[in-house]
Formats: C-alpha cells, structure tokens, sequence
C-alpha cells in the first residue's frame, strides 16, 4: 500500500502540474506573478523588451450565456501567432486567449493606424452570414475583452452621481431601434441616429499608463490600460485619417459594405500608481463594500441570537435535567419522565435509507473541506483576478485530491448504521454525486457544442476531468472506506430497544416539513447578499474579489447551519419525535432550495438573457450550484 499511495502522490503532482503555471524567474509580489519591463526601441536588454502584445480574449453578453471567440468573428486576425497556453480554470471557463493583430511599441506614439479591412458582398451568402452574425452580437451587445501585459483593457465612463465606472470590456457596436431609441452604448454619441441602423466601434484609442521602476535600469512597468471606442466611415481605408461620419450599417443594407479597423495608442507616466496596486481601479468602479458590511453585522446577529439561544438551552435546560435525573433514587420516579429521556432507547435506531444519507454526509464532507481550502488560499491572495483561472483549477485539484475524506466519513456512517454492503456504499461515494454534476455537465457542454460557443469544453479536456475522476479520486475514495470501515463502528452511549417506541402525535412546527422548512431560513439570510456579487460575477461577467468577505460569511454560515439545526433538533426530540438523523440533513440542507428560488428571482429580475438555448445553460448550471451547496450544507 505504501508503494502504490506513493505512485499515487507522484501521479497527482504530476497532473497538477501539468494545469498549473510555470513559477517565475523574478521576484514577486504576488504569488505565481512576475512583473514584465518594458524599455524604448533600442534600449532592450534581456530584462527589458519594446514590443507590447495585445490578446483578446473571447466576447460574451449579458444577454446571452454563449461566448464566442474571437475568431468566430470576422474580426482582423493575427497570422501565424501560437495561442499562450491556458490552465484547466481557463478552459471550464470558457475563456479562450488568443494573439491578436494589435501590436505597439513601448512609448511609441500611434495615430489612427489601419490595421484591416474587411469587404462584405451581400449578395454573396457566406459575407451575409458573416455580417449578419456581426449584426446579431451587436443586437445582444456582445461585448469584446482585451489584455495587455495580463491586464483587462478597461473602458472607463461616467455613471449617474459623478461616479466613474471602469468595464473590463467594450461593446462590438451598438442598434438604432426601428423607433429611433438607442440600445446600449448608442447612448455615448448623439451622431448615432439613423434608425434601424447598427454601428460598430472600428476605431479604439488606447492609452497605456506606466510607472518608472525606482532602478532606473529596469525600465518601466505597465499598471493600466484604457481605451474609447469610436466610430468612424473612413473615406480612403488605406489612409485612414479618423475623422467624420460614424460607420452605420443599416439592417436593410444591400450591396458592398466596407469596414475599415483602426487604433491609435499613447502612453503616460502614471507616478501615483504602483505596479503591486494596479488592479485597485476595480475596487473605485464597484463601492459596494458599505453593502458588505451592513450584510456581515446581519449575518453577525443572526449568529449571536442563535448562539444564546443553543447556550440556554444547553446550559438551563439539559442542566437542571440532568441534575434531576441523578437525585433520582428509585425507578418510581422514573416513570413520570417526559420529553427527550423517553426516547433514549431509540434513539440511535438506524435510519431509513442510511445508505443514502452516508454517501451525503461523505460527499458533503469533501466539499466541505474543498470550499474551506480554496476561500483560504484565496484569502491569502493565491487566487486573485490576475491569477487567471486559478480559483477554479485550484478546486478541481482540491476535490479531486479530497475522494479519501468522502470515503472515510461515508464508511464510518454507513458501519455505525449498521450497513453490511460495504461495495456499493464506495461505488455510490465515488460516483453518485460526481456523476450528477457530469452528467449535467456535459448535457450543458452539448448545447454549447450545438450553439459553437467558445465555453464548450475540448474532447481533450473532457478526458483529462474523466481521467482525474476515475485514475485519481476514486482511489483515493477506495482508500478512505478502506480505513473507515477498518475501524470499529461509532459506539452508542445507550442501548437501542427492540421494539421501536410509537411517536405520539405532533404539534405543527415539531412536523418533518415545516421544521424543515424553518430551518433554512436562518442560513440563507446569512448568505444571500454575497450570493447577489457571486451570481453576478457569474452572469454579468463582473470580477469578484471581496474573499476577505466570503470566507467570513462561510465561517458564519457553517455556525447558523450547525445552531439552527441542534435547535430543531431538541424541539422534536422534546416532542418525542427520534428520527433526527435526516431531519438534521435536510433542515440546514433545505437552505439550497431557497437559493434555487433566489436564482429564478435573480433570473428574471436582474438578467436580461434571451434565447432558450442561454435559458437552458442558466438553469442547468445552477442545478449543479444548488446541489453542491446542498450536500455542502446538509
């Protein structure tokens, strides 16, 4: 056994390092990172290059769950340029980076520099395809992503209350409705007013902002980049002057339609601006933490109400219970006992199902374990927004790595249940929760295959999840039971009776379902702000970086989910009710399906998603949140 765990090890780090990012040469300031020097034509040293690349990353909308990459529209494209290499979070992710035909030199200024032009014949099928698939991302506003030196390329506007806004991307183009109003971002320019007319942003000015390192020698370091869409007909594409008429394609446009693309770049000397902070300007477009804090004192109250609550009842009640029970000389007395001693001789009678209910718990655990970890390391700034992918590589390595927990705990439950087949409860540890989400999965990845998105995972990557699954977290399932059911089963205090006692008849709130039902409650109000920021993260592809909150609003929901659920549990046992092992799974358990119905009202109030095949993808992706959470909180 040795031997072959050790194989294992060697096997694990092996794959892990084929996902993770090589290690840096240079000193870092944040782990995995290194800054880049960028020095003027003809100065370069070693250290210090001239040349800036530009990758684009792929479009997407708020309006639709499909991305797309960039090279599925008729965008200029890079000739010849290999695709950096993207680690196993990137690709689940759907984002797909690739060479892009911008390319600048380090303080090196650029004015209205043609970069392509692209001629569309409409009575040729294949250019109508193509233009009206640029029509249609216009319509449902898909958005383009660029990076520079690892670094978003924002678009920065002013918002209501004088208030800046920085988006990590910008627009394609935007419509003039058929009634004159403008979509979007027609908003930006009053010369968008043709109706029914789309017009695309061809023409980007880019500012890229540097700060000198202190050493002179090195050169300087990029710490942002911004730019503006704009709109332009140039006249003669191959001398572009930028200037004029915005570039309108009217939806009813026949004929030959001429796009010319164009960018100028200039640089600035930012001195306040220190390459270690360049991702702060995040922080100044989204001030929601005043919201964070008003939801963390919620959830602290909520916390201390239930605490005091569980403390009297331990302290007061149990105590003068117990201090009761041992004056007792004769068994006389005894028979007048009432509330929760009477059921002590059943108390640990097996539960229905117990099988199932061990798989839970054994699964539970490992997500458990799985969030504990990844929350903490990104805390600690392992796993911030520059890390990209990071955060979701790093919890598949995690629960890939963590089957031997979900083995052990689901043995030593299913033992002390006094189950007998052993076989089936690993193979259902191994395989009953993680092929539900597969499964799910991969019906989602078809659709996005159907629709040729970008976020349809690679055959190869599909394989490579399948191969950790089965050569790696299945194993090391087997490996956990092995132990659990090795050791002796849990010893009972008590000893269960041979006939089971008749629960008497129950007043409304000690019932299964309304308990059940209460018991949620308490944990979804801890969370359901932070769910707001995740989901929207998610779905309006906005970054999410407040880990400080979310592992403390963790550490405060795994407190309400414990508390709510022993206090429930004692209301039904005082009523005599034993059967308190699925109770007690299903009252915090039940928080998941407030988050289902939080989903479906974020759903149709905050999104704007159209089409099935986008309704589909929203809902099958949530099924699988709303089980993870659900074992994770049961």
């Amino acid at each position: 056994p040795a031997m072959a765990l050790r194989r294992l090890l060697i096997a694990t780090a092996l794959v892990a390092a084929a996902f993770l990012p090589p290690p840096p040469a240079a000193a870092f300031y944040l782990p995995g990172l290194a800054p880049v020097n960028f020095c003027e034509e003809g100065k370069e040293k070693p250290e210090c290059k001239s040349g800036i690349e530009l990758f684009v990353n792929r479009l997407d909308s708020v309006e639709s769950v499909l991305p797309y990459e960039y090279t599925a529209f008729d965008f200029c494209q890079a000739e010849g340029k290999k695709r950096p290499s993207e680690n196993l979070g990137q690709v689940l992710f759907g984002e797909r980076i690739e060479p892009s035909p911008y390319r600048f030199t380090f303080n090196k200024k650029e004015t209205c520099k043609s970069v392509c032009t692209k001629t569309y014949d409409t009575t040729k099928p294949e250019d109508k395809q193509k233009l009206d698939f640029l029509k249609k991302s216009m319509l449902l506003n898909y958005q383009h992503h660029w990076i520079v030196d690892n670094m978003p390329v924002t678009w920065c506007y002013d918002v209501e209350d004088g208030q800046r806004f920085c988006n990590p991307g910008f627009p394609i183009g935007c419509y003039i409705t058929e009634d004159g109003r403008p979509k979007d971002a027609c908003v930006i320019n009053s010369e968008f007013h043709e109706k029914d007319t789309f017009y695309i942003f061809n023409h980007v000015d880019i500012k890229i902002y540097y700060h000198v390192v202190e050493n002179e020698a090195l050169g300087a370091r990029l710490v942002a980049a911004k730019l503006e869409p704009k709109s332009y007909k140039h006249t003669h594409p191959d001398n572009p002057d930028c200037s004029g008429v915005p570039m309108d394609i009217s939806n009813k446009a026949s004929g030959e339609v001429k796009i010319a693309y164009t960018y100028s770049v200039s640089f600035e000397e930012e001195k306040s601006i220190r390459w270690a902070s360049r991702w702060d300007y995040i922080l100044e477009s989204m001030p929601h933490t005043h919201i964070q804090w008003f939801s963390i004192m919620n959830s602290l109250v909520i916390v201390l109400f239930l605490s005091g609550m569980v403390a009297m009842i331990m302290l007061r009640t149990l105590h003068k219970d117990i201090a009761r029970y041992n004056q007792m000389d004769s068994t006389e007395d005894a028979q007048e006992e009432f509330g929760w001693k009477l059921v002590h001789g059943d108390i640990f009678r097996p539960p229905r199902k117990g099988m199932l209910l061990s798989v839970f718990l054994g699964s539970g655990t490992q997500i458990l374990i799985m969030t504990f970890v990844t929350l903490f390391f990104a805390c600690l700034g392992f796993l911030s927004p520059a890390n990209r992918g990071a955060l979701m590589t790093c919890a598949v390595v995690l629960w890939v790595l963590l089957g031997t927990p979900a083995g052990y705990v689901a043995a030593r439950f299913y033992k002390s249940f006094g189950g007998e087949k052993w076989k089936t409860n690993v193979l259902l540890t191994s395989f009953l929760c993680p092929g539900i989400v597969f499964a799910d999965f991969f019906i989602m990845n078809l659709i996005l295959w159907g629709e040729g998105s970008s976020a349809a995972i690679p055959f190869g990557t599909l394989v490579a999840i399948l191969a950790l699954w089965f050569c790696i977290s299945v194993p090391l399932t087997f490996i956990g039971a092995y132990f659990g059911f090795k050791k002796n089963a849990i010893e009972h205090p008590v000893r269960t009776n041979q006939i089971p006692r008749q629960i008497p008849e129950q007043s409304f709130y000690t019932k299964p379902l309304p308990g059940i039902i209460m018991g949620g409650i308490l944990p979804f109000g801890c969370i359901f702000i932070q769910l707001f920021f995740i989901l929207n993260s998610i779905w309006s592809h906005q970054m999410y970086y407040m880990f400080g909150f979310l592992f403390l609003v963790f550490i405060i929901l795994v407190i309400t989910c414990s508390e709510a659920t022993i206090l429930l549990c004692y209301f039904h046992l005082c009523a005599e009710d034993y059967h308190w092992q699925w109770r007690s799974f299903l009252t915090s358990g039940f928080t998941a399906v407030y988050f289902l119905i939080y989903a479906v009202h974020y759903f149709f109030s905050k999104l704007q998603i159209t089409g099935t095949a986008s309704t589909i993808l929203y809902f099958g992706y949530t099924m699988i949140m709303v089980l993870i959470f659900f074992l994770f909180t049961g």
